[in-house]
C-alpha cells in the first residue's frame, strides 16, 4: 500500500471508509502508539489507547477541518484519550500494580546488564535507552513537550496548538526539560 497517499481530502469528508482508515492507521499508527506510550509508560495501555484513537478518528472524521495536520489532530486525540484513561479508576489501580512489577523488572534488568558484554553497539544502544529512561522520569508536562520535539519533530507552534498553551510556555518547558535531562544524565556518570 502506498503510504504517501494525500490525505488532505479527509478535511472535506463527513464519513471515513475502511480503506481510508487503513491508510491513516498505516501512516500514523506508530506515531499514535509511541505518543500514547510516552504518556502512559505502559505498552498495553498504549495498545488500548491507540485502538480507541483510531475508532474516534473513524467516527468523528467530520470534525477534522484541516486547520492542523492530520498527524497533529490524531496526536491531540491521543493526548485527550490518554488523559481520560489516566483519570479512570482502572488506570490508577493498574498503575500501582505496574509500579510494583516494574521495580522487580528493573532489579532483574540491572543484574542482566552487569552480566552483558561491553560491545560498542550494546553500549551505544544502552546509552540511548538511558536517555529515554531519564526522559520517562520527567514530570508529565516536561516529558510531553520533549517527546513531541524529539520523537515527533513538532514545531513550537504545533505543540502550542495541540496542548493548548502559549508558545512561550512550550519553549520554557522544553528548556526546563532539557536542563533536567542533562542534570540527570550527569548524575548517572
Amino acid at each position: 500500500m502506498n503510504l504517501d497517499v494525500d490525505l488532505n481530502y479527509l478535511q472535506y469528508t463527513t464519513e471515513m471508509d475502511e480503506l481510508s482508515l487503513e491508510v491513516v492507521m498505516d501512516q500514523y499508527g506508530t506515531d499514535v502508539w509511541n505518543y500514547a506510550y510516552f504518556l502512559t509508560k505502559d505498552t498495553e495501555m498504549a495498545d488500548d489507547i491507540s485502538q480507541e484513537v483510531f475508532i474516534k478518528c473513524y467516527k468523528s472524521i467530520g470534525s477534522f477541518k484541516g486547520r492542523s495536520t492530520l498527524k497533529t489532530w490524531l496526536l491531540t486525540i491521543t493526548r485527550n484519550t490518554t488523559f481520560t484513561y489516566r483519570r479512570s479508576r482502572y488506570f490508577r489501580s493498574r498503575s500501582f500494580v505496574e509500579l510494583l512489577r516494574r521495580q522487580d523488572t528493573q532489579t532483574l534488568m540491572d543484574q542482566r546488564a552487569k552480566a552483558a558484554s561491553a560491545e560498542s553497539e550494546y553500549v551505544s544502544r544502552e546509552h540511548v535507552n538511558e536517555i529515554w529512561d531519564v526522559i520517562m522520569q520527567l514530570p508529565d508536562k516536561l516529558r510531553e513537550v520533549l517527546v513531541l520535539d524529539l520523537k515527533f519533530e513538532m514545531s513550537v507552534a504545533e505543540m502550542s496548538e495541540m496542548i493548548g498553551i502559549p508558545g512561550g510556555t512550550v519553549k520554557s518547558r522544553l528548556s526546563r526539560a532539557r536542563t533536567k535531562v542533562q542534570a540527570m544524565l550527569r548524575g548517572l556518570e
